[in-house]
């Protein structure tokens, strides 16, 4: 081996560590400048030349992904999140009630837009709402985390990951809802029962005289105008019509206007999600080049192998960089696997508290206002709930 090659290979698990840690020991490095100087260096050694490493970003994801943001800023703006958690809220009146209303109302909204998005707006609203109420917060935070991974994975909006997959596979939008939204749907039913069981506290079904829904303001203009893009955008989902071409449509419609400085939205978007997805798919070329995916090879043999490599490297590197690294041994027409490499990367993100940015979120969010969701208490609740999710899939899809 010439130094080199020695060289190339040691920055490549340098940087697939760093991944890992989503830090470099010493260094003030995230995900993103740790995926970027990874790329640069392997760019510098000559494991793939400048030319095609710009070739390997693959824009309809880059384009997707940017205009979901763009959507989901409008949205946060137009008050549309903060409304829709004030009429969940409206329904229910008991620990029980809430419990519930949070689950399906943030994993719903997870699938149709991003669910870091859903998970950054949800937790302070719930935080609020259980220290008015005198509630612990921490069954509710963890509905929130769960929830927001759980359904994400019904739709090719939902989160990241899915988008990468709907790019590479070209499954339509309402197949891939068809094919996981049961999974979705049973997997929060499967929540709220482990929350049940593990915090007597929130089983009471008696009302709470004290709660309030809120009054979260409108911006009605804006409102309108986003809610009539947005319906368009998933009536064009529906119809089999591009995904990152629809998406980017609804977003410039959005972007023209008199109501919103162009500054506000643009501050929104997550430059930091769109840096690390764009140095990933360059290690992933230059891993494709060294034949270093022969590793994963046996992980094609059969559907229930291929899962577990998929939660084994989702939680080792990451759902994203999993994802990466594993689609190029999928043939584009095994929809079954691509089904498989969607929720089994989405659900093991619930395993340990570092599984998924969602959880990393919530938990933050939750520091930042005084309250402390620990390690092992998302542990206890994080690795029944995603081996019966996990099982569950591995039953339906197989």
């Amino acid at each position: 081996m010439t130094f080199q090659q020695f060289a190339i290979y040691g920055v490549l698990a340098l940087t697939y560590l760093g991944l890992a840690l989503g830090y470099i020991p010493g260094l003030r490095m995230n995900r993103a400048t740790i995926a970027l100087v990874g790329s640069a260096f392997l760019i510098a050694l000559g494991a793939v030349k400048l030319p095609e490493a710009w070739q390997a970003i693959d824009a309809n994801t880059i384009v997707f992904l940017l205009s979901m943001m763009v959507i989901n800023a409008n949205l946060t703006y137009a008050g549309f999140f903060g409304r829709s958690l004030s009429i969940l809220l409206s329904i229910t009146r008991s620990p029980l009630g809430l419990l519930i209303a949070l689950t399906f109302g943030s994993g719903i909204l997870s699938a149709l837009f991003l669910n870091d998005t859903i998970a950054l707006i949800f937790t302070p609203l719930t935080l609020g709402l259980t220290q008015a109420l005198g509630l612990n917060p921490i069954p509710y935070l963890l509905a929130i985390a769960g929830a927001t991974n759980i359904g994400s994975v019904a739709t090719l909006s939902g989160n990241p990951q899915n988008i990468l997959i709907g790019s590479f596979s070209g499954i339509p939008y309402l197949d891939f809802l068809f094919a996981l939204a049961p999974v979705a749907l049973i997997g929060l039913v499967i929540q709220i029962g482990l929350l049940w069981l593990l915090y007597p506290d929130v089983r009471s079904t008696q009302p709470c005289q004290e709660l309030v829904a809120g009054n979260h303001r409108i911006y009605k203009p804006l409102f309108n105008k986003t809610l009539v893009i947005t319906t368009g955008l998933l009536i064009a989902f529906a119809m089999g019509l591009p995904l990152a071409e629809s998406t980017l449509v609804a977003a410039s419609l959005l972007l023209i206007t008199r109501r919103i400085k162009p500054q506000r939205i643009l501050q929104r978007i997550d430059w930091n999600l769109l840096v690390m997805f764009s140095g990933l798919f360059i290690l992933t070329r230059v891993t494709e080049k060294l034949n270093l995916l022969q590793l994963f090879t046996h992980a094609v043999n059969s559907s229930a192998s291929f899962l577990s490599v998929t939660v084994v490297l989702s939680n080792l590197i990451s759902n994203v960089p999993a994802v990466l690294l594993l689609h190029p041994l999928i043939p584009k027409d095994n929809t079954q696997y691509w089904l498989l490499l969607a929720a089994g990367s989405t659900l093991a993100g619930n395993l340990t508290l570092f599984g998924s940015v969602a959880n990393l979120i919530v938990v933050e969010a939750a520091t930042n206002l005084g309250y402390k969701l620990t390690f092992w208490e998302h542990l206890r609740f994080g690795v029944p709930l995603t081996l019966c999710t996990l099982f569950l899939t591995y039953l339906w899809i197989h």
